[in-house]
Order: C-alpha cells, then structure tokens, then sequence
C-alpha cells in the first residue's frame, strides 16, 4: 500500500509543473517533494513524471493517476469540511499560508495574545509568497500577495506591503548609475515588485538572487548591492538606507482567502479576525483610511 502523503505531493507536483512550485506551495524542500514522488512509483511501479531540467512533465500513467487522486482529494476535503461544519466549539486546528515577511514580523509577535484569548485553538503557520494554492490539510485559511481568481473561494482585501529600495551606508555613496542589486529568485517573477524591480534595473545588473527576505536584507547589509524591500524590514534596519524614495512599486495589496464552508466555523473565524486585526494595526501593512472591505466569493 502507497504512502497518502506521497499521493498528496504528487497531486501537487501534478498541478503545479515544478519541483520548486510544488516545494513552496507545501513549504519543504525541493528534494523533500522528489522524494516523495519517487516513494510513490516505487510503491505503484509504475514511472509517473519525466524529469526535466526546469519542470517535470507527466507519464500517462502519471496523468491518470493524477486525475484519480484529484477526485481522492476532493473526497478527503469534504469529509473535513462536514467536520468542520458539524463542530461548533472554539476548538481545533486551523492552518494558515501567509507571505514570509508577515508571518515572522506581523503575525507570529501576536501569537501569545491570541493563544491566550483561544486557548483551545491550534494555529498552524506555513510561508508562502505569491500565488499559493489553498488546499485543505495545506492551508484553510491563506494570506496572498496576487488577488485570487480560483472559483468557490471567498476573498477579502485586508491591507498591503510597501516597498522601498535600500543599501547600506557605505554602498548607498556610490552613484546610482553604479548600484548592482540583490532581488528575488526566478520562482518570484509573477509577483507585482519583481516585475517593477527588474524594469527599475536599466541595464544594471543583479548580482544575488534569493527568494528569502530575510537573505536579502542580509545581503543589503553586507553591502552587496541595492535591495527591494518590504518597508517594515528596510525602515526598521539602522544598517541600511533607504534609496531613491520617489521610486517605488505600488503596494502589493495582501488579500485574505479562505473555503466559503469553513468562513464561519468558529475557529477558522477567530484566526481570521486575527489576523485582520494584525495587519490592521501595523503601519506598514495596513489599509487605514480606506474603505473596508468585506468577504466575497470568487
């Protein structure tokens, strides 16, 4: 018998196309999803994706188990979600998806008030930039930086990140005609600021590619070169300058996604409301001054 966690990252692996997509929507390592594929044709015996140099394309075999494990999980779903509709006590565990950035200087500094207000409910937190797929027993409830289009989703725009370029002291001397950047890897070119980013460059070169906030405001530091960074890290670092301020992105908005049958659960709508009180009483992030705005299906 098959491991149903090796089905689980083949499906995604399936409907993503990469290795690195499938890694960063499950929030593992690439090789952690290779594994697990590999696991699963050892158990069925049978080849089910041909692995190619910068994605992985599908055996037939592969396509028809993929579409047989899609109704499985489909199956899966609405068992959990019959059991999250039929329990209606403040309890449970309820996993999040949210960008990097606002889960470690947003979300998680307010984790200790939440625990003490729902003391029975368990929050579960991955990292994901950009476009993360929203799968139960992955996410129930997801925080995205691209607004999302999938059918029989609920969303909410609930705030924004704004950027900045910035450098360290030292290298922000030098003229802006000399500057080298730091930016985000090649799995991050869908989002808003890369685009912009890499049009700001004019022939200047990027010198550092990592999909880590966190390795970037690093590299800036250290004086590598010029870094695109959220304004919550960047104005908050006395290690670095901001550059050029009349040049920005626009804020990427941040929208709140979650299953129209699991918006009202008890636990699921307290770590909602958690989590629009975080972003809405953070400068950086928050949409004070606009209109709210309210939950609707896709």
């Amino acid at each position: 018998m098959f491991d149903w966690q090796d089905l689980r990252y083949f499906v995604v692996l399936a409907r993503v196309g990469t290795l690195s997509g499938a890694a960063s929507a499950l929030s593992v390592e690439h090789a952690t999803v290779g594994r697990r594929v590999a696991s699963l044709e050892a158990a069925l015996g049978l080849k089910l994706v041909y692995r190619m140099p910068r994605s992985v394309r599908l055996t037939e075999d592969g396509k028809a188990i993929a579409a047989l494990a899609e109704r499985m999980t489909e199956g899966a779903q609405a068992v959990e979600a019959h059991a999250l509709r039929a329990s209606s006590a403040l309890s449970g565990t309820v996993r999040i998806s949210v960008p990097p950035t606002l889960g470690s200087h947003c979300i998680a500094p307010h984790m200790r008030a939440f625990r003490e207000a729902n003391p029975t409910v368990k929050v579960v937190m991955a990292g994901a930039a950009g476009i993360a797929p929203l799968e139960r027993g992955v996410a129930d409830i997801a925080i995205r930086m691209v607004e999302p289009k999938e059918g029989s989703l609920v969303t909410r725009r609930i705030g924004a990140i704004r950027f900045g370029l910035y450098a360290s002291h030292d290298y922000a001397a030098r003229p802006a005609r000399q500057w080298e950047f730091i930016a985000n890897d090649s799995t991050l070119d869908h989002v808003s600021h890369q685009r912009w980013l890499r049009a700001y460059l004019d022939g200047r070169p990027i010198v550092f590619e990592t999909g880590d906030v966190i390795g970037q405001q690093g590299a800036a530091r250290n004086g590598v070169g010029v870094a695109l960074l959220p304004t919550m890290i960047g104005d908050g670092d006395a290690a670095l300058v901001r550059l050029d301020p009349k040049s920005a992105p626009l804020e990427t908005p941040l929208w709140l996604v979650t299953y129209p049958d699991l918006r009202r659960t008890p636990a699921v709508k307290s770590v909602m409301a958690f989590l629009v009180n975080c972003i809405g009483r953070e400068p950086h992030f928050s949409d004070a001054g606009k209109r709210p705005v309210a939950l609707v299906e896709s």
